[in-house]
């Protein structure tokens, strides 16, 4: 009920027509579902008012939109520098005239606008099949599903009587039966985040920062795995998407650094910071100009435009006072973000969910600071903190149906094999005792 009321003001207070769109929806999904906790079987209440969430805040608004060709200005701006990438090797217009011919992005941003580049937009199938928000949300989802342990297959699985080695159809069945029923509880607390507002919304409106947030659970769950260059390489392509996922980098060095030894953070360090630089370097010695002022300048207030983001957050304020305001909002983000990085020195993380709450930390910090933010940055510290709580990083069950399932007691009672008896224990001959003569 109070996903349906907060979905239900959107249609109130919200100027932009998407954010209203999928307000109806979702408020109306959110009440189906509360419904349907009320109506289904207790067994199945819970799944059943998830799955009817995803479809009411997902799945039915994120329809809408697409083939409406609604969505906020930044799946313009992918898509766009998707385009420009593609043709002239940047991302970036030499000489924006207003806000939205701004790319307040790194350059591996313009790969989610690739599709649109591709497909056109010639019908509604191109339309939707070229959207960034759908690549997007494919992005973050294929971060968590490869957040997810691969499974052990263990040997001597049990099979029908006679056939040794090969399990039987009845095996099978109950293998999946078992799976099923076993298993998909443990990924309804990551489904009901997805269908929750602090996802569903972003997903269906823009889907900007849900890549980077699935890059960086990813890295924290491989760092966990003690594997430091694929932790490196997740970080290198969250980092060449948006700046604020650098501090990242310090996170997972830190934890590898605590876990694992300095050998494997150096390995993670150097392995982001090379594939970065290989991701961001062609763009940006093409137009060096145009990032700088795009990247950096417009989003902190400092380019030749305001920049939009002007949410009443404190870093905001005070940069609204004047110059002397800005340069105050801008001390304290460094000092904020000092005493972060004092405390990964001092008391460096040692599993991924205290790493995931320490980022978290800092870029809420880092969001609240900033001279210019928005309150939907949030979001990012917030699954930061979800996430591992909701999954147990880095055993993430996204994907439950699809691993194999644990061995278990498949024969009937009749063929399965009867327990040995223990082997009495023979009782050891004592020594004669010599009774000395008197």
């Amino acid at each position: 009920m109070l996903a349906a009321g907060w979905a239900g003001a959107f249609p109130l207070v919200s100027g932009l027509g998407p954010h209203r769109s999928w307000g109806l929806c979702a408020a109306a999904g959110y009440l189906a579902a509360a419904v349907a906790v009320l109506v289904l079987p207790r067994r199945w209440a819970r799944a059943g008012s998830v799955a009817v969430a995803l479809l009411g805040a997902v799945l039915v608004p994120l329809l809408v939109l697409l083939v409406g060709g609604q969505g906020q200005s930044e799946v313009a701006v992918i898509e766009r520098s998707g385009e420009l990438l593609l043709r002239h090797g940047t991302p970036y217009l030499a000489e924006p005239r207003t806000v939205a011919e701004y790319t307040p992005y790194l350059p591996g941003m313009a790969l989610f606008g690739l599709p649109r580049a591709l497909f056109g937009t010639d019908g509604w199938p191109a339309r939707v099949a070229g959207d960034a928000r759908l690549w997007c949300a494919a992005a973050f989802l294929g971060c968590l599903a490869a957040a997810a342990p691969p499974t052990r297959r263990r040997p001597g699985r049990p099979g029908r009587p006679g056939r040794p080695g090969r399990p039987g159809r009845h095996s099978a069945s109950a293998a999946l039966r078992a799976t099923v029923t076993g298993r998909l509880p443990a990924a309804l607390p990551v489904a009901a985040l997805v269908a929750s507002p602090v996802v569903a919304l972003p997903l269906c409106v823009s889907g900007v920062d849900l890549p980077l947030t699935g890059l960086c659970v990813l890295a924290l769950a491989l760092a966990g795995r003690a594997r430091p260059v694929a932790a490196g390489w997740a970080l290198a392509l969250a980092c060449a998407l948006k700046w604020t996922a650098w501090p990242a980098v310090a996170v997972v060095v830190a934890l590898l650094a605590a876990t694992t030894g300095r050998r494997a953070a150096l390995r993670a360090a150097v392995t982001a910071v090379a594939g970065t630089a290989a991701l961001v370097l062609p763009s940006a010695l093409r137009s060096p100009g145009p990032l700088l002022q795009q990247v950096f300048a417009f989003p902190t207030g400092r380019g030749d435009l305001p920049t939009p983001a002007g949410s009443p957050l404190p870093g905001r304020l005070l940069a609204d006072l004047g110059p002397v305001g800005w340069y105050a909002a801008v001390a304290l983000l460094l000092l904020a973000g000092a005493a972060v990085a004092r405390s990964l020195v001092s008391r460096p993380p040692r599993d991924t969910r205290t790493a995931a709450d320490r980022l978290a930390l800092g870029l809420a910090l880092a969001f609240l600071l900033a001279p210019a933010g928005r309150f939907g940055y949030l979001a990012l510290p917030a699954l930061l903190l979800l996430l591992p709580r909701l999954a147990h990083l880095p055993l993430l069950p996204l994907l439950p149906l699809l691993a194999r399932p644990r061995r278990l007691p498949l024969l009937p009672r009749a063929h399965a094999p009867r327990p040995h008896a223990p082997r009495p224990r023979t009782p050891r001959p004592h020594a004669p005792q010599v009774v000395p003569a008197p």
